[in-house]
C-alpha cells in the first residue's frame, strides 16, 4: 500500500520535471516564443497550487481513495490532450488540465499514506519514502524528458504518463483500501476559484513582465492577482467552512512545514528551470545531454531525503530545515561560477537538490504533526505551498534572468536568477531557525 501511494507523488512530480529538458523542443514545436517558457513550465503548478486545498476538502467529504482514482484519471486524460496539442495554447491548457488532476490525487495520497504508516518512526519512515520517491521521479524526468525529446519528440513525455497513470490506477484498486469519508465538510468552491485565478494572476502577469512591450499589461495583471489575493483573504474569513481552517491556520508547525515548503521548491524548480535554458539555449546543448547534466540534482535529492529519517530522529525539524535550505543557497550560489568552468554545474544542483532531500522530508514531518483531523487539510496545505513556491519562484526567477540580460546591471542574466534563488533560501533558513528559537513549547 506505501509502495502505490509513493508512486502517485512519482506520477506528479514527474509530470513536472518531464517537461523541463523537453521545452525549448516543445516550444519550437507549437511555434511559440521562449517568452512563453515560463506558462508552459508553471501552468500545471498554478493550477495544482491553486486547487490543492480544494482537493483535500473533497477527499475529506467524499473519500480519500475515490477521490485518488479520480484524479488519476483526469491526469491520464489530460496527458492525451498535451501530447496531440498543436499550439501554445492547447499545450498549457493540458498542463493546467494536469496540474487540477494532481491537485484531486496527491493531498488524498498522502492522507492514506500517513494513516498507512501509524507511529512516529514508521511515519518517518514513510515520509522519507514519499520524498525520495519523489525525487526519483524528478531523476527519471530531467533524464527521460530529453532522451525521450531527443529520439522520439517532445509528445512522447505526455504519452509517458498516460500507462503510468493506468498502472497505478490498477494498483490503487488492487492494494488501497476504501477509506469512509466523514461526508461532513462543504467544498468551499469560490475561495479555490479566487485562489486559483489570483495565482494565475500573478504567474501570467510575471510572464509579461519579460517583454517590454507588454510591461504594462503584465503589471496590470500582477495588481488584480494581488487583488484577487486579498478577496481570497476575505472570503475565507467569511465562509462557514473554509478551504483552510482556523484550527490549521492557527497551528504553529503546520505553518511553518507549509512556508517550509514553499522555500525548498521556489529555490530549487527555478534553478533548475534557469538551468535547462541556459544549457539548450545559451550553451547549444541538445536536450539528452541536458538532461544528463541535471540528473545529479534529482539523484541527490535521493539521497538527502534518506539522510534526513536518521537526522531527524536525533534533531527537531526546524533545525533539519535550516540545514536543508543552507545546504540549497550554497548550491545556487555555486552556480555563479560556471564562467570559471562549464563542468561545475552538475556538481552545483546537486548540492542544491541535497538540500531540498533533507529539508523537504523535515518540513513534512513538521507540517504532519497535527491532530487526526487536520492530517487532510496539512496535506493539502503542504502540497499546496510546494507548487506555488514552484509556479512563482520560476516566474521570478526567470523574469529577473530575463530584464537584466544584456544590460550593465552586475551579473545580468541567469547569474543575477541564481543569486536572487541563493539570498531567498539563506533568508528562509535564517528565519526558520529563529522561528524555533522564538517559539514557545516543545522543540519542533
Amino acid at each position: 500500500m506505501v509502495v502505490v501511494l509513493c508512486l502517485v507523488q512519482f506520477v506528479d512530480v514527474f509530470g513536472v520535471t518531464v517537461v523541463v529538458t523537453a521545452l525549448p523542443s516543445m516550444l519550437a514545436g507549437v511555434s511559440a516564443p521562449a517568452s512563453q517558457a515560463g506558462l508552459v513550465v508553471t501552468g500545471y503548478a498554478m493550477f495544482f497550487g491553486g486547487l490543492l486545498m480544494l482537493g483535500a476538502r473533497a477527499g475529506d467529504r467524499f473519500g480519500h481513495r475515490r477521490v485518488l482514482l479520480w484524479g488519476l484519471v483526469a491526469f491520464g486524460a489530460a496527458s492525451v490532450l498535451g501530447a496531440t496539442a498543436g499550439s501554445v495554447v492547447a499545450l498549457v491548457t493540458a498542463r493546467c488540465l494536469q496540474g487540477a488532476a494532481a491537485a484531486a490525487s496527491v493531498p488524498a495520497a498522502l492522507r492514506l499514506l500517513s494513516a498507512a504508516a501509524p507511529g512516529d518512526e514508521a511515519r518517518r519512515r514513510a515520509l522519507a519514502a514519499w520524498s525520495a520517491t519523489g525525487a526519483a521521479a524528478g531523476a527519471g524526468g530531467l533524464l527521460l524528458g530529453g532522451l525521450l525529446t531527443q529520439w522520439a519528440g517532445w509528445p512522447a513525455v505526455f504519452w509517458m504518463d498516460v500507462p503510468l497513470a493506468a498502472v497505478l490506477i490498477a494498483g490503487v484498486l488492487a492494494a488501497v483500501p476504501d477509506h469512509q469519508a466523514d461526508g461532513r465538510p462543504r467544498l468551499d468552491a469560490a475561495g479555490a476559484a479566487l485562489l486559483t485565478a489570483a495565482v494565475m494572476g500573478l504567474v501570467l502577469g510575471a510572464s509579461l513582465l519579460e517583454r517590454p512591450s507588454q510591461r504594462a499589461a503584465g503589471a496590470a495583471i500582477v495588481a488584480a492577482g494581488a487583488v484577487l489575493l486579498a478577496g481570497f483573504a476575505r472570503v475565507e474569513r467569511a465562509v462557514a467552512h473554509p478551504l483552510l481552517p482556523a484550527a490549521a491556520a492557527r497551528h504553529r508547525r503546520l505553518r511553518t512545514g507549509a512556508l517550509a515548503s514553499g522555500l525548498n521548491t521556489a529555490t530549487t524548480s527555478s534553478v533548475v528551470t534557469l538551468a535547462t535554458l541556459h544549457l539548450q539555449d545559451d550553451r547549444g546543448v541538445g536536450p539528452g545531454a541536458a538532461g544528463l547534466r541535471l540528473l545529479p540534482f534529482s539523484l541527490c535529492v535521493v539521497a538527502g531525503a534518506a539522510a534526513a529519517a536518521p537526522v531527524l530522529a536525533r534533531r527537531p525539524p526546524r533545525t533539519v530545515i535550516g540545514l536543508g535550505l543552507t545546504i540549497i543557497a550554497a548550491g545556487d550560489a555555486a552556480l555563479l561560477a560556471l564562467p570559471v568552468s562549464e563542468a561545475l554545474l552538475p556538481a552545483c544542483v546537486g548540492l542544491s537538490g541535497l538540500g531540498i532531500g533533507v529539508s523537504s522530508v523535515a518540513a513534512t514531518t513538521l507540517g504532519m504533526q497535527v491532530p487526526d483531523a487536520l492530517q487532510g487539510t496539512a496535506s493539502g496545505l503542504l502540497n499546496t505551498l510546494a507548487q506555488l513556491g514552484a509556479a512563482l519562484g520560476i516566474a521570478v526567477v526567470l523574469l529577473v534572468a530575463s530584464i537584466t540580460r544584456g544590460t550593465g546591471v552586475p551579473l545580468a542574466g541567469a547569474p543575477l536568477g541564481w543569486a536572487a534563488a541563493a539570498a531567498l533560501a539563506a533568508a528562509g533558513a535564517a528565519a526558520v531557525v529563529g522561528l524555533r528559537r522564538r517559539a514557545p513549547g516543545p522543540a519542533g
